[in-house]
């Protein structure tokens, strides 16, 4: 009798703690209907009440649902425009604009300072280009690989930015000491790699011969600058001044989703080719570096200016994006597009794609539209220039490389492999305890 008393009494208690259905759909802040088919697909367990009463259910079935629901209405993670999540001493991020090494990027760009004074600023706290503008140590004798085999890979209609995914790792095939990460072999690869990277811009020109010729141009070029231009097929100091102001203001802003998996490779003391491959593959994502290919689409859309408002309202209808405006840090404006509009001259150009971009600028301005982003500033620097679609991705690419190379160098000094965890948040079977 005692051994059945307790017993009774062990029931008792749980019935107690269960819950009408009324009761368990208040806790979840939902309908009946929704907590009958929260039973029926085996989220919360139903139990007969007692002495006949309506069915009652479980407490903690209950409570474990709401949890996961509070946990689903939770704002983004750390990882996504979150917390920081390591320390950095590269780049510091103000409503301004990014500050490389202490150094603000609006300075650099007032001041002139050449892309390769920059990079090295970024990777060793000091820009050890001389009053030229010319470093020795940032001229490789070729392209490092064969140019008409490597061509030949590439089919047409390809863009500048797969064209480095390519070189990339042929490179590295052919460098054996590439693992070795010490800053002394590092940086000269560095260099090596960012004007071989900055010629590669031209391997998707088109036939073999213009090809060889704008590579040897890029390659003979006595700047980075020089080089990416020369590669591109722009021609006048005007054009190399804005892109030069392109590279420079590409070239880091901190833990975007590219440079965080430049140190995700790193971390794992993957060689140098691996961590810059690692972090083209993800400027190549349509919601990263591959947003200049969607301005520049929409501009092909747009066609003559006047049709500028007109397009991006009748997108604005239909529920669709607006490439190239806004960015969630700087809810004032992109301030590096600000300097990408400043050098690119789209007033005084009389190219039809930049005269219908600045169109759609003033249109997004008139509409009290976000401000113009990066992606769109960089569009801004290509299209005056009459440059091939995917031009500003690759030039984007070639920027950023600083950027990589000097957060795959201090990641490597960390000494610890980033290794994150998530937060579950499956659905667990009711019986699985």
């Amino acid at each position: 009798m005692p051994a059945r008393s307790a017993r009774t009494s062990s029931s008792d208690a749980q019935l107690t703690a269960d819950l009408t259905a009324r009761q368990a759909a208040e806790l979840l802040g939902v309908k009946l209907p929704t907590l009958y088919a929260y039973v029926s697909r085996g989220l919360v367990r139903s139990v007969p009440g007692p002495k006949g009463r309506a069915r009652r259910y479980r407490r903690d079935d209950v409570e474990r649902l709401r949890a996961r629901s509070a946990r689903a209405r939770r704002p983004a993670s750390p990882l996504s425009w979150g917390d920081p999540v390591l320390e950095s001493g590269i780049t510091r991020m103000t409503a301004e604009g990014p500050v490389y090494r202490g150094v603000p990027l609006a300075d650099l760009v007032r001041q002139g300072v050449a892309f390769e004074g920059v990079a090295e600023l970024l990777w060793t706290g000091v820009s050890r280009i001389d009053a030229d503008g010319v470093d020795p140590a940032w001229f490789p004798d070729d392209l490092g690989v064969d140019t008409e085999v490597l061509a030949q890979l590439i089919p047409d209609g390809t863009t500048p930015l797969a064209a480095l995914q390519l070189l990339v790792p042929v490179l590295a095939l052919r460098d054996p000491g590439r693992f070795d990460w010490r800053r002394e072999t590092v940086l000269p690869r560095a260099r090596r790699l960012l004007r071989r990277l900055a010629a590669g811009l031209a391997l998707t020109t088109g036939s073999p011969g213009a090809v060889r010729e704008r590579i040897d141009a890029s390659l003979a070029a006595t700047t980075l600058a020089q080089a990416t231009a020369a590669a591109l097929g722009a021609r006048g100091p005007a054009a190399r001044r804005a892109i030069e102001t392109a590279l420079v203001v590409c070239a880091d802003h901190e833990l975007n989703a590219s440079t965080f998996t430049a140190r995700v490779a790193a971390s794992t003391r993957a060689d140098l080719y691996a961590v810059i491959g690692a972090a083209l593959c993800a400027l190549s994502g349509p919601l990263h570096g591959a947003v200049t290919e969607q301005v520049e689409a929409l501009l092909e859309e747009i066609g003559e200016p006047e049709r500028a408002e007109r397009v991006m309202h009748e997108r604005l209808r239909r529920g669709e994006h607006v490439p190239g405006f806004g960015h969630p840090y700087y809810r004032d404006g992109d301030p590096r597009a600000q300097m990408l509009l400043a050098a690119a001259g789209l007033e005084t150009s009389r190219a039809r794609p930049a005269r219908a971009l600045l169109a759609l600028v003033r249109a997004a301005e008139a509409s009290r539209r976000p401000a113009p982003n990066l992606d769109v500033g960089l569009v801004a620097v290509t299209a005056p220039l009459g440059l091939s679609h995917g031009a500003a991705a690759g030039l984007f690419a070639v920027g950023r490389t600083a950027g990589w190379v000097a957060h795959g160098l201090e990641q490597i000094e960390t000494g610890h492999l980033l290794r994150p965890r998530a937060r579950y948040a499956g659905d667990d079977a009711p019986h699985a305890r």
